[in-house]
């Protein structure tokens, strides 16, 4: 899943200061499950903004409601209604949902609530971890399915560095050495002699330099 964290109220509030009818919109979806910008969050925030502007006897118009998935043009489409009546929306979804806003609605500023920060797993009620960078060329499978490029500080492909320590990072102690996991599960599965075997450095290419990537599927599509 993709995990976010609000930004500072102090600015949210510098970013919708011109604003007199800002609707604030959240994501039911990814950033509701990390308690981010879900419908719960996407009321708190609207009434801070409410109380803000009544303690500085500003006037505001401030409306919330919040959409199954601000990622998708088909649920963005049920803002059409309201748009029209409001100076700003104000985003609690992700990075992909505040620019596919933009993209549907590109005449009323889309303000970020929001700071998008990983690819998460949910390890227990209120963690999670990030597991994931969307390399673009996955090789869990010959890293016993443990992403050295995002849990190794130093994204390294073939063993561990000198450093490590009673298998923790040097680089933060509290953080388990990645490479003292894949060690120990290759020596639970049996294929530690897959160790053997040089990794060539990662594809970086899948990630960087061709602008954003792009998934097409023909048999998707609606004729």
């Amino acid at each position: 899943m993709i995990t976010a964290e609000r930004k500072p109220f102090a600015e949210i509030k510098a970013a919708v200061a011109p604003y007199g009818k800002i609707l604030v919109v959240g994501c039911g979806t990814c950033v509701a499950e990390c308690a981010a910008g879900g419908e719960k969050e996407t009321a708190l925030l609207a009434s801070q903004l409410r109380l803000d502007a009544r303690n500085e006897a500003r006037t505001v118009d401030v409306k919330e409601v919040t959409l199954d998935r601000q990622c998708i043009y088909e649920f963005i489409d049920q803002l059409f209604p309201l748009v029209d009546q409001y100076d700003a929306i104000l985003s609690l979804g992700c990075g992909a949902g505040v620019q596919a806003m933009a993209e549907v609605l590109p005449k009323i500023h889309i303000v970020p609530a929001l700071n998008t920060t990983s690819i998460s797993e949910t390890m227990e009620q209120g963690v999670w971890r990030e597991d994931c960078r969307g390399c673009g060329d996955c090789k869990l499978d010959r890293f016993a399915d443990i992403c050295p490029i995002t849990r190794c500080a130093k994204g390294l492909f073939n063993g561990p560095c000198g450093g490590s320590k009673e298998g923790h990072c040097e680089v933060d102690p509290d953080v388990p050495c990645a490479w003292h996991l894949i060690i120990t599960r290759m020596e639970e599965t049996g294929r530690l002699e897959s160790m053997s075997e040089i990794e060539p450095p990662a594809d970086w290419s899948r990630t960087q330099g061709k602008g954003p990537r792009k998934i097409v599927r023909e048999d998707q599509k609606t004729p």
